[in-house]
């Protein structure tokens, strides 16, 4: 069972931080290092590069979305991370120790894309057993903490039901719970809406948020980009086994066009129309003021100002123009 871990602290990146910990009297910051890391397969008898030479680090405090096409490399680099593979080459490093050791996942609460429970266990017994196990909280004040995190998981009602008869959604729910419930420096999802409904989704991100807000440090993958767009402070792209962008959210935002509409009695330079008495024109995110102040003066009124480029549009250009994958697994 075992998904979240607690307490431990990671260790000082080369190239420094401005938020650093100690661990045995040594400067730290990095919760997650990948530095030079390449792994490969044989698949069917030929050689398959899985991952190539890729390197980041995870700052505390980030909410680092990784994502990819199918077979990019991502679920390789999980498996990394989290001790169930080692690299070929290269070096990881989860809560400042090598991730293949097993005290660097003190601290890292993991929920996998499947997550394996005891099917013979409740949702409010997996939850507090591990309550027991990582914090030593036992008994009433256990369950207690564990009722809890179900009903803001949205699951409370499903508390006394046995794992086995739990939708997908409802056994996703529940490792979350019983992740976020250790309170984890470091929060490890892989694909964690996979198997939600949209009101589910939304109270997952809404707790994923709060986790954040309250100092938690977030690393996920998913293929669900608005869920992406969501969550992530910054992006790390992965194609064909190589790390392709690294990139602050912030910075994706300010990129692109922007369309501005407006409601008035004639269309202005460069307006056309969308709608009875709607104009509107598509321009650079620069000249949006301008074409304001303009709408203004003519006795217009705004009706909206929206983005033209999306996560969507930013995927699609950097895995196209890196051509077709043909190497990487998983």
């Amino acid at each position: 069972m075992g998904y979240a871990r607690h307490a431990a602290t990671g260790r000082r990146r080369a190239w420094g931080s401005r938020h650093e910990e100690r661990r045995g009297g040594q400067e730290v910051s990095a919760l997650v290092e990948f530095d030079g890391v390449s792994k490969s397969f044989r698949l069917k008898g030929r050689p398959v590069q899985a991952v190539q030479d890729i390197g980041f680090a995870v700052q505390p405090g980030e909410a680092i979305g990784f994502v990819g096409p199918n077979g990019a490399g991502k679920s390789t680099s999980m498996k990394m991370l989290m001790g169930m593979l080692r690299p070929d080459q290269g070096r990881i490093t989860l809560m400042g120790r090598p991730a293949a050791d097993e005290r660097a996942r003190r601290g890292v609460g993991y929920v996998p894309e499947n997550p394996y429970l005891y099917d013979y266990l409740t949702p409010l017994e997996v939850v507090s057993m591990g309550l027991g196990i990582h914090l030593g909280l036992r008994g009433a004040a256990a369950q207690a903490r564990a009722m809890q995190w179900l009903e803001r998981m949205g699951i409370g009602y499903a508390a006394h039901k046995r794992v086995r008869n739990l939708s997908k959604g409802m056994t996703q729910r529940t490792a979350l719970a019983h992740a976020l419930a250790l309170e984890p420096r470091l929060l490890v999802l892989d694909e964690p809406m996979s198997g939600l409904d949209p009101v589910g989704r939304k109270l997952v991100a809404d707790e994923v948020n709060a986790y954040r807000q309250r100092g938690g440090t977030l690393f996920f993958c998913s293929h669900i980009l608005n869920d992406v767009e969501r969550l992530a402070s910054r992006i790390l792209l992965i194609h064909q086994g190589r790390l392709r962008a690294d990139t602050p959210m912030t910075e994706l935002l300010t990129h692109g066009d922007m369309v501005v509409r407006y409601s008035g009695e004639r269309p202005l330079e460069g307006f056309a129309a969308s709608g009875p008495g709607i104009w509107q024109a598509q321009v650079g995110k620069r000249q949006v003021p301008q074409l304001l102040d303009g709408i203004a003066q003519a006795g217009g009124e705004l009706v909206d100002v929206q983005r033209v480029f999306t996560l969507e549009e930013w995927f699609a250009r950097i895995v196209q123009g890196a051509g077709q994958p043909d190497a990487a697994h998983g």
